[in-house]
């Protein structure tokens, strides 16, 4: 009998796969429907094969203009509104061909930044922590586990730009920040 899978609910998908990464977008229905997603944005998915949202897409008109570019994939934040709040999980694991992910918020483990709530969560369980919350950008490697925070594309907060993030799963993992 095989060994049991190690992820609950764990999604796996072929490589090679580009993912679009991003979290804290903070659109309100209202916001959604006025604005939109930022241009540099919506050109910056385009072509993506998957969009993975870190918590806090805020409700369900913003979720809809991430699915309209590529399938997505989101946790809950601290910010979402009911419906999305009870549609989404805190914590997703994938898999892209041989390299496994895990994707959280980063917001509810106490007494942590959501930096450290990814290292506490996700080190050493797989090879990509992707998480949110802080809104500052991160793109690295620590003991073999990727830290990967996309930042935000509409409340850059203390950045001095906007950001998001792909990452693109080969026979390698290929992360990359982008910035406008």
């Amino acid at each position: 009998m095989p060994a049991p899978e190690p992820f609950p609910g764990i999604e796996t998908f072929p490589t090679p796969i580009t993912v679009g990464v991003v979290a804290d977008t903070h659109l309100s229905a209202r916001a959604a429907a006025r604005a939109g997603l930022p241009a540099p944005l919506v050109e910056g998915l385009r072509g993506v094969d998957l969009i993975l949202h870190a918590g806090d897409v805020t409700s369900l008109e913003a979720l809809a203009l991430f699915e309209a570019l590529a399938p997505v994939r989101a946790v809950y934040g601290n910010n979402e509104d009911a419906a999305l709040h009870v549609r989404l999980p805190r914590i997703r694991y994938f898999r892209f061909g041989r390299f496994t992910a895990g994707l959280m918020h980063g917001h509810d483990v106490e007494r942590m930044t959501a930096r450290q709530a990814a290292e506490h969560t996700l080190s050493g369980r797989v090879d990509v922590a992707i998480f949110g919350h802080s809104h500052r950008p991160v793109c690295e490697w620590r003991e073999g586990t990727l830290f990967f925070n996309p930042g935000s594309p509409t409340q850059k907060r203390w950045e001095p730009r906007y950001s998001y993030g792909i990452i693109r799963f080969t026979d390698t993992i290929e992360p990359e920040l982008r910035f406008f």
